[in-house]
C-alpha cells in the first residue's frame, strides 16, 4: 500500500493507496505507481515492489533488451543479485543495500536478471524518476552504488538511496530535487525524520509485520 501526504492549511494530508499485483515476465510485483488514482509523486512516475522471494533453481528476474527514453530508473535491492547490461556496454551487478541508477536520457536499452551465481534471494524495489524537460535528452548514462549511505538513529535505523534526508545525502545522481530513502523501525520505538514541508511524500510499507518500512519522497511544490 502506498501513503501519500501533501502540505495543507492544517497540516499534512493523508491518503492511503492500494498497490496492484501484476508480473514482470514470470515474476509476481506489486505495482505501487502508477495508479489510476495516482499518477506521480512528484518526479517519481513508477514504482515496483518485487520479493521476498527464495528459489532454488531458474531466474525470477529475467527482462530482456528494451528501451527507454526520458526517465532514470532507480534499482534499489534488499536481498539477492540482479544484474544489469545495457547498450553503452555497461555491466553491473547490484546486491544488497546497493544501488543502480540509469540514466535514459534520449535513449537507452538494458536488460535485468538474476545471475548465474547467485544467493537463491530476491528481495527489492524499482522505481523511475520522469527526467524534467530541459533534461530529457541528455546523454545516457549508468552509475551503480555497492552500499547506499546508511545510519543508526534513535528507534531505527535509515539508509538514502536518493536525494538528501536525515543528514544523508546519497551521491547517486539525480535531475530533480528528490528523496528515495529505506527506514527499518525497530519493534517499539518510533522514527522521526524532518522531511521539507515543500515537498510532496509517499511512503511504501513493505514489511509491516517485521516493522520495516520503505519510504519515497519526491519533490513537489504543494500550491
Amino acid at each position: 500500500m502506498t501513503t501519500t501526504a501533501t502540505a495543507g492549511t492544517n497540516g499534512p494530508a493523508f491518503t492511503s493507496y492500494p498497490s496492484r499485483d501484476t508480473r514482470l515476465g514470470n515474476l509476481p510485483i506489486s505495482r505501487a505507481l502508477p495508479l489510476r488514482e495516482r499518477r506521480m509523486v512528484g518526479p517519481w512516475c513508477f514504482l515496483d515492489r518485487f520479493g521476498p522471494l527464495a528459489f532454488t533453481d531458474g531466474k525470477p528476474m529475467d527482462v530482456p533488451p528494451h528501451p527507454h527514453i526520458g526517465l532514470q530508473t532507480v534499482s534499489w535491492l534488499l536481498e539477492g543479485e540482479v544484474l544489469h547490461t545495457d547498450s553503452l556496454g555497461c555491466e553491473a551487478t547490484v546486491r544488497r543495500g546497493g544501488v543502480n541508477v540509469m540514466t535514459a536520457g534520449r535513449g537507452i536499452s538494458h536488460a535485468e536478471q538474476t545471475p548465474a551465481h547467485h544467493s537463491s534471494r530476491l528481495n527489492g524495489v524499482q522505481l523511475w524518476i520522469a527526467l524534467p524537460d530541459a533534461r530529457r535528452d541528455v546523454e545516457p548514462a549508468f552509475a551503480g552504488l555497492a552500499e547506499a549511505p546508511c545510519r543508526e538513529l534513535p528507534g531505527g535505523i535509515l539508509r538514502v538511496f536518493a536525494g538528501e534526508v536525515g543528514g544523508l545525502i546519497s551521491p547517486a545522481p539525480h535531475y530533480s530535487p528528490l528523496v528515495g530513502a529505506d527506514v527499518q523501525v525497530h519493534p517499539g520505538p518510533t522514527v522521526e525524520l524532518e522531511l521539507d514541508p515543500l515537498f510532496e511524500h509517499g511512503l511504501l510499507v513493505r514489511e509491516a509485520n517485521a516493522c520495516w518500512t520503505a519510504s519515497v519522497s519526491a519533490a513537489a511544490r504543494c500550491t
